[in-house]
C-alpha cells in the first residue's frame, strides 16, 4: 500500500461525535497520521503496536493496514473505543484490539508505541503530553508521539530523565477545526512536532 493509498483509506474512519474539550480529543487528520505511519514502518512491520489514546483507531487502524503484527490502542472513551471497533472490523483486521483503560493503568508491553496524546493546554489536564510519553516510554523501546513545537525543549528534558533520547522529528501544521465555544476561528493551526523516542542502550563495563 502506498502512501497516498493509506491516506485515503483513514479518511474513512470517523471523528469522534461528541468530543471531549478536557480530554483534548482532536483526531489526527489522515494525511499526517498516513505520513507519519510511512516513517515509522521499520518500527511497525511485523511488531507489536500500542496506540495510546487511540481515540477512533486512525493510527491503530493504519499501522494493522501495513503489516504490524499485532495491535492494541488503548482510551479512557468508551464510545471512541467502539467506534474504533466497529471501524476495524469494517477492514477485516483481525489482529487489532480495543480496549478501555486509564492511561495511568496501562501495564501491556510492546515493540512501540504510536500516539497524538493530548497536548495539555486545558486547564485540569496540564501535562498530560508528559504523563502519555512516560507512560509510553515505560511499555515500549521506541515512542512516536505528537507535542505542540513550543514545548519541545521541556520534552527532551522529560525524555533524557526517563532514559530516552529523541532520534527523528518532523514538524506538521496541525489544523483541530472549530468544535468547542472557545474556539474563535473555524480552523485553528497548530505547530506541532512528531519526536521519535528511543530508549538508551546501556553501555556495558
Amino acid at each position: 500500500m502506498k502512501k497516498k493509498e493509506l491516506e485515503i483509506t483513514l479518511q474513512k474512519i470517523p471523528a469522534l461525535e461528541n468530543p471531549s474539550p478536557s480530554l483534548e480529543q482532536y483526531s489526527t487528520p489522515a494525511d499526517i497520521a498516513a505520513d507519519i505511519i510511512f516513517n515509522a514502518y521499520d518500527d511497525i512491520y511485523k511488531k507489536e503496536v500500542i496506540d495510546l489514546g487511540c481515540g477512533t483507531g486512525i493510527f491503530s487502524i493504519g499501522a494493522a493496514l501495513i503489516g504490524a503484527k499485532k495491535v492494541v490502542g488503548i482510551d479512557i472513551d468508551s464510545h471512541a473505543i467502539e467506534t474504533a471497533r466497529k471501524e476495524a472490523k469494517k477492514f477485516g483486521l483481525e489482529n487489532v484490539s480495543f480496549v478501555v483503560e486509564d492511561v495511568r493503568d496501562v501495564t501491556i508491553k510492546g515493540n512501540v508505541v504510536m500516539m497524538n496524546p493530548p497536548f495539555g493546554s486545558q486547564l485540569g489536564n496540564r501535562k498530560a503530553d508528559r504523563l502519555f510519553l512516560k507512560k509510553g516510554i515505560e511499555i515500549a523501546p521506541v515512542v512516536y508521539s505528537l507535542h505542540l513545537k513550543s514545548t519541545l525543549p521541556f520534552i527532551k528534558i522529560l525524555v533524557n530523565s526517563l532514559g530516552g533520547e529523541i532520534t527523528y522529528s518532523k514538524d506538521y501544521a496541525f489544523p483541530i477545526k472549530r468544535l468547542f465555544p472557545f474556539h474563535k476561528k473555524k480552523v485553528e493551526i497548530y505547530e506541532v512536532v512528531l519526536i521519535r523516542t528511543a530508549r538508551q542502550q546501556r553501555q556495558r563495563k
